[in-house]
């Protein structure tokens, strides 16, 4: 306890901005420069709800609110910074009382109460340990984490709760991907079943609070044009209403009455079969696959059908592309988002010099291509490809872009409204020209050559667009 007369060393809940108010790091608030969007964002503008948002840069333990939360493991006794940091400050109370719940599993959460500290409870609960090859299951248990942790809250009329970063660095669980699932969980909690909710903080340290700042305008807009700015960033996978993990695979759904169909039914098409049970994965599952890829072999299948069959071969990439570990590839930087054109649409940026072709895996430059860009493609966007010094061991073959035009899905190649082809040379320009003209088709008119950035910035203004400072100089000397 504070010596009498002292002033405390705790926090009081109710004196912290909430994220209505908190200014980014400049101090200044954002200029947006968007167009009209054409879709309307997951996560609108709630002025009621950004009042209950709190971000902390400090510690939990010291937080003055009906409950906080403690990140542990499967037997309550991790020496993580937040646990050392609460046992300190409650008390040995709390370690004789955590030893009478004997436990707790992966993704629940148990309540003890505060001792000495100034919350009245702790919430704990143990985060996943993180591998890439599961990553669906880690998905799901980081869920489970937020998902019982507002659940207890609101069980127990909590009227604050502050939420640490349950992901910790001995569970290897990557913080940009756990930061997403935790904002987007609280959020869905708040707008179903949070009227008993006053606040919650979400407590970071300065290593969180960089990813925290970057993605809470995602899910937690302070208006409706920053709705609108944040709304390319947001990630295809949003989960359901709950913001809990959709596997489609999983989603098996039976029918009504699926014995209605009549006798002759086996002369229909495959697409009237699959209206019959629903889109599923379940209902995908084809009665003659022989007879199928015959009719692929002589052309004799229905455009819908082709479709269809493009899109699950598309869907087990994706599937891939998120399973596999694939740091290596993200790390030549030689693909990523920037800002807009002059049009609103998203800018993607290729390197041509960052990517050694002749040393890496190809298969997994696709894989990487399509996990980077599936969420990025459900909008128009633009791509600008920088082929500024490449060599010989950076270009990329006729017969790999050609595979990767057939394998990504249609909405790649509609939604691309311009292809910036930056410094070309001469024999880039024949390969372009071939390439398009005769490989595939729809592209070759969206293909600009570009001579120099000059150009390029009458198309996406210079602050919209990270430029390498190799390239940079290679313009100004030529």
């Amino acid at each position: 306890m504070d010596p009498l007369g002292a002033r405390s060393q705790f926090v009081e809940v109710q004196t912290l901005s909430t994220w209505e108010w908190q200014l980014d790091p400049e101090g200044e608030e954002k200029e947006y420069n968007f167009s009209q969007q054409a879709f309307l964002s997951p996560f609108p503008y709630r002025e009621d709800i950004n009042r209950k948002i709190v971000l902390y840069n400090g510690n939990v333990a010291l937080l003055n609110c009906t409950a906080i939360v403690n990140t542990s493991n499967e037997t309550l006794t991790d020496k993580n910074p937040i646990s050392e940091s609460i046992h300190t400050y409650a008390g040995p109370e709390l370690r004789d009382e955590m030893l009478k719940l004997k436990g707790c599993r992966t993704g629940e959460a148990k309540m003890t109460k505060g001792f000495n500290l100034a919350a009245r409870f702790i919430i704990h609960t143990v985060g996943p340990k993180y591998k890439t090859k599961y990553r669906t299951a880690a998905e799901n248990s980081l869920y489970n984490c937020y998902r019982n942790v507002m659940q207890l809250a609101k069980e127990q009329a909590m009227a604050s709760v502050a939420v640490c970063v349950v992901s910790t660095t001995k569970r290897g669980y990557p913080l940009e991907d756990a930061t997403h699932i935790a904002l987007r969980t609280v959020r869905r909690f708040l707008e179903n079943y949070g009227e008993s909710i006053e606040t919650v903080v979400f407590a970071v340290t300065d290593t969180e609070e960089p990813t925290y700042r970057k993605l809470l305008p995602l899910y937690y807009p302070r208006s409706e044009e920053e709705e609108c700015a944040s709304l390319p960033l947001i990630p295809t996978d949003i989960g359901n209403s709950e913001g809990e993990p959709v596997v489609p695979e999983r989603q098996i759904r039976i029918a009504e009455n699926p014995g209605c169909l009549e006798v002759d039914s086996e002369a229909e098409t495959l697409d009237s079969d699959l209206g019959q049970v629903g889109t599923h994965a379940f209902s995908r599952m084809e009665g003659d696959v022989d007879k199928q890829r015959k009719l692929i072999l002589q052309g004799q299948l229905s455009d819908a059908t082709m479709q269809k069959q493009h899109q699950r071969n598309y869907n087990r990439w994706l599937c891939r592309a998120r399973a596999e570990d694939l740091s290596d590839i993200a790390a030549l930087k030689a693909l990523y988002q920037t800002g807009v054109d002059m049009c609103g649409r998203t800018v993607m940026v290729l390197v041509g010099r960052n990517i050694p072709v002749t040393l890496i895996d190809m298969e997994k430059a696709l894989l990487y291509f399509i996990h980077v860009m599936d969420h990025i493609t459900v909008k128009e966007y633009v791509m600008v490809y920088f082929h500024t010094l490449t060599g010989e061991h950076n270009h990329l073959d006729s017969e790999f872009l050609k595979k990767l035009h057939e394998i990504v899905d249609t909405k790649f190649k509609n939604n691309l409204r311009a292809f910036y082809f930056v410094h070309p040379s001469f024999r880039s320009k024949v390969s372009t020209w071939f390439f398009t003209t005769f490989s595939v088709s729809g592209m070759k008119q969206k293909v600009h050559h570009v001579e120099t950035l000059q150009q390029l910035f009458t198309c996406i203004l210079p602050e919209q667009i990270d430029i390498p400072p190799f390239v940079l100089e290679y313009d100004a000397r030529v």
